[in-house]
């Protein structure tokens, strides 16, 4: 099997480029700078070809020093009191006092807060978090609010800023409504932003702060108003992260409309990311999550079985950092210890099951080819 892995995707690329900016900027003090890019990035939508929004690249790039340093304090065992967790953040207060009306600013230090909170928490159930992890965790959260309620107005039109105050959802407290609507307005601002949609299904699930019905209402509502964007896409993209794992959610799931989004999807965004994420998902995350329940198993056999018609059609090339995620159920707040391990491992499991696809020709002894018009079959 011959398939192009290229070491960086356009997709990659192109986030590199916004977060090496946002880092720049930050390290080079010019912070007024980095509020003019991120509030241009804002109002004109600009997004990387998968549909990563430009201004929230920007903002992780700003904070990410801050960010990693937090993250190797934590790794080392340290107190909350050490000044390895506390002086970074402290540095960007700072200069938020310097100019508290810059929304750009506030909400990207907002962001550090929540993200220095989900360090201290990780993904685990609340019951195996340490308590002092957990008043960290909601000691950041109660600061970013605190940042963020003082511009509600300026919010009503910047998926940025909503995208900030959506993100203290994270911490609970407030009805799965609340939450719905909320995650409702951001996704209205940019339609063509999935990160919001994969977000309110992982939060209206019961593992969070919903329920299989309300899961299923807010699939559906969001897929009736982004028909023109995205057809049935936007069912799909709610339901994805939260059928993960979850013997009920897919025995409950209606999966012809769930494959019918998975088409539409990638009929209007067929980019080597997004055909990566999509087949991925289908066969790792979620074709060999086999439990107990037979109702869930068959849902998951005939989604693991679109991966068949996602690869024939639409890949070209291989990005082994998707499938490495995949197969760990995509948790954005993962460890990596090696990203050339993590990396080769997500290309050892992605030739597996691709030749697991191509199996009936690999045993007539054809050479299987990625090209740019798509996999095609050559006498070996």
């Amino acid at each position: 099997m011959q398939i192009p892995c290229p070491p960086l995707s356009e997709e990659d690329r192109c986030r590199g480029i916004h977060q090496d900016q946002g880092q720049f900027l930050a390290r080079q003090d010019r912070w007024a700078d980095l509020a003019q890019a991120l509030e241009l990035a804002d109002q004109d939508r600009l997004m990387t070809p998968a549909g990563m929004p430009v201004a929230d690249l920007l903002s992780f790039g700003a904070r990410s020093d801050v960010i990693m340093a937090v993250e190797h304090a934590l790794a080392d065992a340290r107190t909350a009191d050490s000044p390895a967790l506390l002086d970074g953040i402290g540095a960007l207060e700072e200069l938020l006092a310097e100019t508290p009306d810059c929304p750009w600013r506030a909400a990207t230090v907002a962001m550090a807060h929540i993200d220095t909170g989900w360090l201290w928490r990780g993904t685990g159930w609340q019951t195996q978090v340490p308590d002092s992890n957990l008043e960290a965790f909601a000691a950041h959260f109660d600061r970013a609010r605190d940042i963020l309620e003082r511009f509600q107005t300026q919010r009503a039109a910047s998926p940025f800023l909503n995208a900030a105050w959506c993100a203290l959802h994270g911490a609970g407290g407030h009805h799965p409504d609340r939450i719905s609507r909320d995650f409702e307005t951001l996704i209205d601002l940019n339609p063509l932003n999935p990160a919001p949609m994969r977000a309110l299904g992982n939060y209206m699930s019961p593992r969070w702060f919903g329920s299989y019905e309300k899961l299923e209402l807010e699939a559906r509502r969001t897929a009736a108003r982004l028909l023109p964007e995205w057809g049935a896409g936007g069912y799909t993209w709610v339901m994805m992260d939260a059928l993960a794992g979850d013997d009920e959610a897919c025995a409950r799931v209606d999966t012809e409309f769930l494959i019918e989004g998975l088409a539409d999807i990638l009929e209007r965004r067929p980019d080597q990311h997004t055909v990566n994420l999509m087949a991925s998902w289908c066969m790792n995350t979620i074709g060999w999550q086999d439990g107990a329940d037979s109702e869930a198993n068959a849902v998951r056999r005939r989604i693991a079985a679109c991966s068949d018609w996602i690869v024939r059609r639409h890949m070209t090339e291989l990005h082994p950092l998707i499938w490495a995620h995949a197969a760990r159920g995509f948790d954005n707040n993962l460890r990596v210890g090696s990203a050339r391990r993590f990396a080769a491992a997500g290309q050892e499991d992605a030739v597996r099951l691709l030749r697991h696809i191509f199996r009936r020709e690999i045993d007539e002894g054809m050479k299987i080819v990625f090209t740019d018009d798509g996999p095609v079959t050559k006498q070996a």
